[in-house]
């Protein structure tokens, strides 16, 4: 019986193949928690790797379409180039929006640096302007020319500096998740496979007797690789529950948009999880056949 034989009766019980494997003992409490924690640890992993992806698309935009014109000049001259620059942005083609942030706002800004109490008013602060930009985008170049022309006070911002970093960790975090879910579907592999030796080691003598009788190799092995795979399955199962239990009462992400807020799933990424416990039973499957194969071939 090959593994393609052997996948399609996992569903079919078979009593007297079942008696073969031992029904409790170390190694069926070994591969459940195994198959639970590891299950866990993906459902986290995968929920770590959309949500960076989700902060960095979310991230990427909201700068890409946001720039901030800084102008420091003398307290007299600061009202007229503030002035200045916006008209400036007003016939700038390609910029959707622009307005300079009230001292409320520049205090909310420093406020977690500074505390709650900063004297905005009373400090040489430089007066922000923010530039929302249409789809196409602005002339940068040309616009620092006018700036420079008409407030030399001003700086223009594209916020390229904060993206392009931003973009690369949020990229590199995901790409750490799926790697995460490749090693933890290994170490399950691996997990099952020392299970299944002990289980069929323990079982040597039981193996010899079965073969006296009739059985041949793939009727063991089948009853082996059955039951580890529902056991793996069940174990699975339930860790994917349990790490879904725990992500819904993580807190949602809200306005703040940040890493640890976000680490939930989104829409029918919900659907994602379900497909741990298969994929699971499906490693189980193949590290358990290939222990059978070759522990009856040494006991042969």
């Amino acid at each position: 019986m090959n593994a393609l034989d052997r996948s399609k009766t996992l569903a079919a019980r078979d009593a007297g193949a079942d008696r073969v494997v031992p029904p409790a003992g170390f190694t069926v409490r070994l591969t459940l928690f195994t198959a639970a924690a590891m299950a866990f640890l993906t459902v986290f992993a995968l929920a770590l790797s959309l949500a960076a992806g989700r902060l960095a698309t979310s991230w990427g935009e909201d700068l890409a379409r946001a720039s901030t014109i800084r102008i420091s000049a003398p307290e007299g001259q600061l009202a007229a180039q503030t002035a200045a620059v916006l008209r400036v942005l007003e016939q700038t083609p390609g910029v959707a929006s622009a307005r300079a942030l009230s001292p409320e706002e520049q205090r909310a800004l420093l406020e977690p640096w500074f505390g709650p109490d900063l004297p905005v008013e009373s400090l040489p602060m430089p007066q922000l302007v923010e530039v929302q930009e249409t789809g196409d985008g602005y002339d940068a170049d040309g616009l620092r020319l006018r700036l420079q022309a008409e407030a030399p006070g001003a700086v223009l911002d594209e916020h390229s500096r904060w993206r392009r970093p931003l973009v690369t960790a949020a990229g590199r975090l995901r790409l750490l998740g799926w790697v995460a879910i490749l090693l933890i579907g290994a170490a399950t592999g691996a997990m099952v496979t020392l299970a299944a030796n002990a289980a069929l080691a323990a079982n040597a003598q039981v193996i010899a007797v079965l073969r006296l009788v009739g059985a041949t190799d793939g009727y063991i092995a089948g009853a082996f690789v059955r039951r580890f795979t529902l056991r793996t399955l069940a174990g699975a199962a339930a860790g994917t529950l349990i790490g879904l239990l725990a992500l819904l009462v993580m807190p949602a992400g809200g306005d703040t948009g940040g890493i640890l807020t976000g680490l939930r799933f989104a829409g029918l990424q919900w659907l994602w999880p379900l497909f741990v416990p298969p994929l699971a039973a499906v490693v189980a499957f193949f590290a358990t056949e290939l222990a059978a194969r070759r522990v009856l071939g040494e006991l042969a």
